[in-house]
């Protein structure tokens, strides 16, 4: 009998693995200054005062990155610091950086690990998880990043009680709800990433997760 349930639960952790997407690691700079200014962003955005910058992912937001390659992107998000951009550093000195990045043809790749705080959406940052898109306005968004960003956001919600699925450009809609935390109302920033289009597509794709509808 034990080796039957032994063979039972190898059996599902290798189905479970099986429907895990291949995510390619990719780490960003993770130091002691960019821990030290994420801890001071929790605290001085979003009033949360905690020892470690981690999160509890309760929503995953879709960004594009407005540029056309990981490497650049990878570049971008590696420094500890934000250079220039005064309408952010205003705020804080902390880059801006996601967890994940989906290249054009699907590949996921992996900055941050899941629940270690990044700066990718003002007000949500605390509880989100963060997806960008190698994309822009001018290139959208491919079929294959459509069926990538379904897969992890799956493979995410198996790990995490994930509640809501938005867009980057959805995110103020949220100013108004108990999940808003930002201790300056007018720190806003204008975004249309990724767009309605896309995010009424992968919606589509995740209607049997149930998510939450955006406030």
């Amino acid at each position: 009998m034990r080796k039957i349930v032994l063979l039972g639960q190898l059996f599902w952790s290798l189905s479970l693995f099986a429907q895990s997407p291949k995510i390619v690691q990719k780490p960003i700079t993770w130091n002691q200054e960019r821990i030290q200014l994420s801890l001071d962003y929790l605290k001085n955005r979003h009033g949360l005062s905690q020892v470690v910058p981690t999160i509890q992912p309760k929503m995953v937001v879709v960004h594009w990155t407005a540029n056309n390659s990981v490497k650049a992107t990878f570049n971008t998000f590696n420094p500890v610091k934000l250079p220039g951009r005064p309408e952010l550093t205003k705020a804080s000195a902390l880059n801006v950086s996601s967890q994940f990045v989906i290249d054009r043809d699907g590949t996921i790749y992996q900055f941050l690990p899941d629940t270690i705080f990044a700066r990718h959406t003002i007000g949500l940052n605390y509880c989100a998880i963060g997806i960008e898109n190698i994309g822009s306005r001018q290139n959208p968004l491919t079929d294959a990043q459509l069926k990538a960003n379904e897969e992890l956001i799956r493979y995410l919600s198996k790990k995490y009680p994930i509640e809501y699925v938005i867009g980057h450009h959805e995110y103020q809609r949220f100013k108004r709800t108990s999940w808003w935390k930002e201790t300056d109302p007018k720190y806003i920033t204008g975004k249309d990433d990724p767009g309605d289009k896309f995010m009424h597509a992968l919606r589509g794709c995740l209607v049997d997760l149930k998510l939450n509808q955006v406030p």
